[in-house]
């Protein structure tokens, strides 16, 4: 068998209809098949390659811990350099209570140990997200989850989870001296990136949290590294959650994700019982040494800081055609709207024939996604908006 009839025959398939591009080098923005066709990458691994592919600052970080050792004992029990390095850099870039970090491997296990750590905290069990909010798929953070569609092929889910509207001052009531944590994205991914202007939402949401005794945690799984044109997209909110939860981008490509605390909070993981909670490959030395390399490189360089200029010029070059109902961008979170699916998936189709990879958002199937590396150039962005726009024209 080759490739194909082997990865059919022997991977899960999670769609009825793979993309099934065989991929056999990436570079910067390019991925580039077994036949030598070039991809322009908009997705970056959906939020993940914010760096692009096979950078240089990466794959030294691999030879160089590779060369030393790649995986020793379980998590928090010996002083792993380049873990130890990675919380320091994370810590020094986040307000001072946010100071201690718990390496996992991925944003679902990011969620999942939150969730934990809020009921272990509080004592109280009852927990808040938004509706159409996305925070991972495992069985915890499916029950966070805010889309039936999705949820309810896997009942039952977690008890006691209360839903509100994104961005509704009026919902911020439902927060009680109940409530353990209320979990929310500053951006909403997979609604097909909905976010608030409105800074005084989340300072009533903070108020009230506070008012309550409830931990606020913000889900920066997409967000974070530098996406929406701030190292953490809640710069830009005037307020700092309890906990902060990241992943994707984290890993520079490698597995990896974290939820960063204070030390009061994170504390009671040690005791009644001990090992509160645990993790077999949670930061490991491979993916956190490339972890440091990313994030050292995107906040040092600023990469993030061109980013609401680059973001606009989707906007500008794409802005002009009809089939286009709207908008919508946060930074490097970009998402066009059409007036049905059917639509969006034959222009997507389109992109990718013509060696543009652009996606769809799972709760909102009427937008392309545009979620590219943030070293994409103006020139590539022009280049890639003429093919996105030639395909919306082809089609409508």
């Amino acid at each position: 068998m080759n490739q194909r009839e082997i990865f059919y025959k022997h991977i899960a398939q999670t769609s009825p209809a793979p993309l099934a591009l065989e991929i056999k080098d990436a570079k910067g923005i390019y991925l580039y098949d077994t036949e030598g066709k070039s991809y322009m990458d908009l997705i970056a691994g959906v939020s993940v390659s914010n760096l692009g592919h096979s950078h240089i600052k990466i794959i030294q970080a691999i030879q160089e811990q590779a060369d030393k050792y790649t995986h020793t004992n379980v998590y928090g029990e010996y002083i792993l350099s380049s873990q130890v390095q990675l919380a320091k850099k994370l810590t020094s870039l986040l307000p001072s209570q946010l100071s201690s970090v718990y390496f996992v491997n991925s944003g679902t296990e990011t969620t999942e140990a939150s969730i934990k750590l809020a009921k272990r905290y509080t004592g109280r069990y009852e927990l808040i997200a938004c509706k159409n909010a996305y925070h991972g798929s495992t069985n915890g953070s499916l029950s966070l989850m805010g889309n039936d569609d999705f949820t309810k092929a896997f009942r039952p889910l977690l008890p006691s989870t209360k839903k509100i509207r994104f961005g509704n001052k009026e919902d911020i009531a439902c927060i009680t001296e109940k409530t353990a944590a209320v979990f929310i994205e500053p951006v909403q991914g997979e609604a097909g990136i909905r976010y608030t202007k409105d800074n005084s939402y989340w300072k009533a949401l903070r108020k009230r949290c506070n008012d309550t005794g409830t931990l606020l945690v913000f889900d920066e799984i997409q967000t974070g590294m530098g996406r929406t044109g701030t190292l953490f997209a809640f710069e830009q909110m005037e307020v700092a959650p309890d906990i902060l939860m990241l992943a994707k981008s984290l890993g520079g490509g490698l597995p990896l994700g974290a939820f960063i605390t204070s030390h009061e909070i994170m504390h009671v993981l040690t005791h009644h019982p001990a090992l509160g909670h645990i993790t077999t490959f949670g930061g490991n030395p491979l993916s956190c040494a490339t972890g440091l390399a990313s994030l050292t490189t995107i906040a040092d360089e600023k990469l993030y800081q061109n980013v609401e200029k680059k973001s606009a010029l989707f906007e500008q070059y794409l802005s002009g055609l009809s089939a286009i109902k709207s908008i919508r961008r946060k930074g490097f979170m970009i998402a066009l709207e059409f007036e049905d699916r059917d639509l969006n998936f034959k222009i997507i189709d389109a992109c990718l024939k013509k060696g543009v990879i652009v996606d769809w958002f799972l709760f909102c199937d009427t937008a392309m996604r545009i979620a590219p590396p943030l070293i994409i150039t103006e020139d590539e962005i022009h280049h890639a908006c003429q093919i996105i726009s030639t395909s919306i024209k082809e089609n409508t």
